[in-house]
C-alpha cells in the first residue's frame, strides 16, 4: 500500500506518553467516544520533525509511518494502544507527540441517526426558510453537545456556531451533503 497524503487521513488523537514497560502508548483522543480509534486495525503516525526555536516545520515535512494495532483499550479517558514493532518504553517514548491518523474507510459503520463529525464537514447548511447559511467547515464538542461551525470553506471564515442538538438540527442528508437547521440567518 502506498503512503497516503495527510489530506486523505483523519486525525483521531495524539500520543501523549508511554504506558507501562511493554511499548504501549497513551493516546489523547479528539473525541469523547473514540470508536474509530478503538476499532482501527492499522493507524498512521505523523511526526513533524523538530526545528530550531522560532522556526516551525511545515506539514509537507511531516513523516507518515503505518503501524498495525495489536490492541487498543480505554483507560482513564485515554486510549492505550499496543503497536506492532513498538516493544519497549523507549520506543514508545520516541513516538510522544505523534498524531494518530486513519483512513475514513477504517471507521466502523455508524448507527442509524448517528454521524461521524468528519462526514458533516462540507455539508451545505440550509435553514427552514430555505436560505443557505453556508457550509459546515468544522465540528467541535463542548461539555454539553457538539457544535457545528458554518461558514465559507475557502476562507475558513465562521459565520455561525450552531449547537448540534435535535431541537436545531432537523435533518442530516449525507448522500446529498445537506443539513436542515431551525436557525435564522440573522442569528449570530
Amino acid at each position: 500500500m502506498s503512503t497516503p497524503s495527510l489530506n486523505d487521513l483523519i486525525e483521531l488523537g495524539a500520543i501523549s506518553e508511554a504506558q507501562g514497560l511493554q511499548g504501549q502508548v497513551k493516546v489523547r483522543p479528539h473525541s469523547s467516544e473514540p470508536v474509530a480509534l478503538l476499532s482501527s486495525k492499522n493507524v498512521w503516525l505523523s511526526l513533524i520533525p523538530r526545528r530550531a526555536a522560532g522556526v516551525s516545520a511545515s506539514h509537507e515535512e511531516a513523516s507518515l509511518t503505518q503501524y498495525k494495532v495489536k490492541s487498543a483499550k480505554m483507560h482513564s479517558g485515554n486510549v492505550v494502544i499496543a503497536l506492532d514493532g513498538v516493544n519497549d518504553r523507549d520506543q514508545a517514548l520516541a513516538l510522544k507527540g505523534a498524531r494518530i491518523l486513519v483512513t475514513r474507510d477504517a471507521f466502523p459503520k455508524a448507527d442509524t441517526d448517528s454521524y461521524y463529525w468528519v462526514d458533516l464537514i462540507g455539508c451545505k447548511a440550509i435553514n427552514l426558510q430555505d436560505e443557505v447559511l453556508g457550509e459546515v467547515i468544522d465540528v467541535t464538542e463542548n461539555s454539553a453537545h457538539g457544535v457545528i461551525a458554518i461558514g465559507t470553506p475557502e476562507t475558513k471564515e465562521v459565520k455561525y456556531l450552531v449547537p448540534f442538538v435535535k431541537e436545531v438540527v432537523q435533518n442530516v442528508d449525507l448522500p446529498n451533503k445537506t443539513i436542515s437547521l431551525d436557525w435564522q440567518s440573522d442569528w449570530q
